[in-house]
């Protein structure tokens, strides 16, 4: 049964994990869960990061022996609810930490937050707004 303590990952590909944990970890203030240590052939490279003890993590992949090439688009977006006035030092920090402020593709997100793309390519919304 899916309900609210359901966990969740969502997964997908970066061109490089360690610019990518860089962003959402030292950036956006995520924990580090697990990431692989060592190299085996076969397997994907990986790191999960998400809020330690949360009911989701993000899984940020690179396989080297046929690397994907990560295709963003304008509207692949990663939302956090922050319920707060956008912090201008979050944006800095992200920005710091490998991204670009870009405009929003849906108004709507300028209208109540900020628009952050990470190195991939894959935007981040800081929205002020509460879920619900």
């Amino acid at each position: 049964m899916i309900d609210a303590a359901t966990h969740v990952r969502v997964a997908r590909p970066s061109r490089d994990l360690a610019a990518a944990e860089h962003f959402y970890v030292d950036g956006l203030g995520l924990d580090v869960l697990w990431r692989t240590t060592e190299r085996v052939a076969g397997e994907h490279d990986l790191v999960m990061v998400g809020p330690s003890g949360g009911a989701w993590h993000f899984e940020l992949t690179r396989d080297p022996e046929h690397p994907l090439e990560p295709t963003p688009s304008v509207d692949d977006l990663f939302v956090v609810y922050l319920g707060t006035p956008v912090d201008e030092a979050l944006v800095d920090r992200l920005v710091a930490a490998g991204g670009t402020r870009v405009p929003a593709h849906n108004p709507y997100w300028d209208e109540y937050g900020v628009t952050v793309a990470d190195p991939d390519g894959y935007r981040l919304v800081l929205c002020s707004r509460t879920w619900g």
